[in-house]
Parts: structure tokens; sequence; C-alpha cells
């Protein structure tokens, strides 16, 4: 969960978090030569009252600093476009999440597959009064989504109403819950925790009170709380 004054991004969970902060570091480190050596030029060239003698006419130099910048795109477009298929591509899920988004709340529908229940459904609200010493203020929801640790789970992701977007900054998920569409993406959480997020999509008055909250718990605990609800 972000705090207060945090600079960084928060630890990952997944290993698609994990990718987009190895292409973060990878784009600021290309930020940093670009910029280094744009001053650096600029700085030579206001100056030493002999740089325009040195920079004549040169093809080799034209071509240098063109196929530059070429290969840095190249380096920061392969990796992204990466991402962008592991986000969309999930293959062989062990169970699937439906995320429905609602002025202002949300809801949750669970298939659970080779369980004793087929789906379970719940609405999550976010908790205005009588907040627990441990809860989050304006991020905390009576109801928590549970997810087992080191398990595919297909999340798709849908709007009752107007535009929602589901967003889980740990996990590295941000997606768009239009009416009348379904997005979808994977989730695999690589160790149990408690993960906050909100609706990232300007969807009316209410729009900051709809608080998303995600416990992954291992994997017997999981089958646990599924066993109760089938009893």
């Amino acid at each position: 969960m972000s705090r207060w004054g945090q600079v960084g991004f928060e630890d990952a969970n997944t290993s698609i978090m994990q990718s987009l902060i190895e292409y973060h570091d990878l784009t600021m480190f290309l930020v940093l030569v670009v910029s280094s050596g744009v001053t650096i030029f600029l700085v030579f060239t206001m100056f030493s009252p002999f740089s325009w003698r040195a920079l004549p006419n040169s093809e080799r130099l034209e071509t240098a600093w063109t196929v530059a910048p070429a290969g840095g795109l190249l380096m920061l477009a392969v990796p992204s476009l990466a991402n962008l298929y592991v986000q969309d591509e999930v293959a062989n899920p062990n169970m699937t999440l439906k995320v429905v988004g609602h002025q202002w709340y949300w809801s949750y529908e669970y298939a659970v597959e080779g369980e004793e229940i087929d789906t379970y459904s719940f609405d999550a609200y976010m908790i205005k009064e009588g907040l627990d010493k441990d809860g989050v203020r304006f991020y905390d929801s009576d109801k928590r989504a549970i997810l087992p640790v080191g398990e595919t789970v297909r999340v798709l992701i849908t709007s009752a109403d107007v535009l929602h977007s589901w967003t889980l900054m740990g996990a590295g998920v941000k997606v768009d819950g239009v009416p009348g569409r379904v997005n979808q993406t994977q989730l695999q959480f690589l160790r149990p925790g408690v993960f906050y997020g909100q609706c990232s999509e300007l969807c009316g008055v209410y729009h900051s009170y709809m608080p998303i909250v995600v416990e992954a718990v291992p994997k017997d605990v999981f089958n646990v709380w599924v066993q109760h609800l089938g009893s």
C-alpha cells in the first residue's frame, strides 16, 4: 500500500509488477543517458568559440545521431510490447474472478473449478464508520476478495453503469471496466498479504469511495475458505 511521502513503487507481489519496475528502471537509465549527452553537447557548443569548426558536415555523424535514438526507442519498445502481451495473455487459469463496477461499489463473482461450489458472489462497499484499529481509512471495504498464492487467476472486469477502472498497484494491474465489454488480465501472487487499490476512472461524485481490497492467502487456507462457502 502507498504511504505518505513514499517516492518509489510499492513492493511487487506479481511477476508482472516486477517486470514493470524493471522497465521503469530501464527507461530512467535511458533518460539519464540522453539528458547527460544533450547537456554536455549544449555546454560544449555554448562555451567553446571554436566548436562550430569541429562540427563540419559529416554523414557518419548524422548517421550516428539517427541510429542512436532509434536504438534507444527499440530498447524501450521490445520490453514494452512483451509486458503488454503478458498482461493480456491468460493461459490455463486455475480459477476466474469476475469484477463488476457499480456506482459506487464493486461486485465480485468467483468461479472455482473442481470445488464444491461453482460460483460465489458478493458486493464490497467502503467502510465509512466503525473502522477497526488496524484498518486503513478510505481504503478498507466490508468484504475482501480472497485469492490463493501461486495460482493463476483470470480476472474479468466490466461495468454495470459508467466507466470504472480496477486498479491494484502492488500487482501491477489497472484494467478499465467498460459497460457492455469484458476486459481480462491475470493475477498470480508471489506471497501472502493484503493489497489495496482504488477505482482509477472518474465515475461520479463518490468516485473516491470505491476501494479495492484483495487478500492473498496460501492455497490450503483458500481451499478451507471455499469449502466453508459451500457448506
